[in-house]
């Protein structure tokens, strides 16, 4: 698979998951609670229908690839390529009718993140990356993407997509970051990640994420200068506690607070 024929072919999955998706964004659409009576964690017909899309046209044209994804088993996981997919990264988002949800679809080759695309279909605008070089293409045209090179955190500007998403000591952690930024913000999901890579956003501290909620956004972010690890500075595939940002010196001085 070359890289031009892995690009386009990425589009396309791009297009088919936006194609599912869109006709049930701010409609009346069903919401099934999938939390078995934790937090609230909704589920929608338009990821189950985008997921099958991108599975289906996997299938078709990758037979030997495994598929790992939010809404169905499973598959192939071991194999030495194996896709992760997340239909709609920012349900919550998506059934209040606000725009900060996007399509997750990310490449492993060996268990290591080659390829990453968020596409967010009602805006029209796509990041992605290979881990070397990134790029949008949206209405604004087609450009790299250059993450910024922070020196300070006292100069940042942090995200998550809310506290109360965290433990209590994950909580009191975070609070110590906030605390040296110069902007805390909440929500964004995966767009918060993109602005990191646009070289808008400096720094995104999360925990509880799944494998599929991360793997397309690393090659995304390191490929337009930036980092993503573990809480640990580890790597952050498995999802976890992931701590993302535009810089070296603020990555490593958030994993600093945030070992307290």
């Amino acid at each position: 698979m070359t890289p031009v024929a892995l690009d386009d072919f990425v589009h396309t999955l791009a297009t088919v998951s936006g194609e599912a998706i869109l006709p049930f964004f701010r409609t009346s659409i069903g919401v099934e609670d999938k939390s078995f009576g934790r937090a609230f964690d909704p589920v929608t017909a338009a990821d189950r229908a985008a997921e099958q899309a991108m599975r289906t046209l996997i299938k078709a044209h990758f037979p030997d690839h495994g598929i790992i994804g939010e809404e169905f088993e499973n598959e192939r996981a071991d194999a030495p390529y194996v896709w992760a997919l997340d239909p709609i990264d920012g349900t919550k988002s998506f059934i209040a009718g606000m725009p900060a949800w996007g399509t997750l679809i990310g490449l492993l080759k060996d268990g290591a993140p080659v390829y990453g695309m968020m596409h967010q279909p009602f805006i029209k605008e796509r990041f992605f990356g290979n881990g070397a070089t990134a790029h949008y293409l949206g209405p604004a045209g087609e450009r790299a993407l250059h993450a910024r090179d922070c020196a300070r955190i006292e100069d940042a500007i942090l995200f998550t997509t809310s506290p109360l998403l965290m433990n209590a000591p994950d909580r009191a952690a975070f609070q110590k970051v906030e605390q040296r930024v110069r902007l805390s913000r909440y929500g964004g999901d995966c767009y918060a990640y993109c602005m990191v890579a646009a070289g808008l956003v400096d720094l995104v501290i999360e925990t509880g994420l799944q494998d599929h909620d991360v793997i397309a956004l690393i090659p995304v972010i390191e490929g337009a200068g930036g980092i993503v690890t573990n809480w640990e500075g580890g790597p952050a595939t498995g999802g976890g506690r992931v701590v993302a940002a535009g810089s070296r010196a603020v990555h490593a001085a958030a994993l600093d607070i945030l070992a307290g």
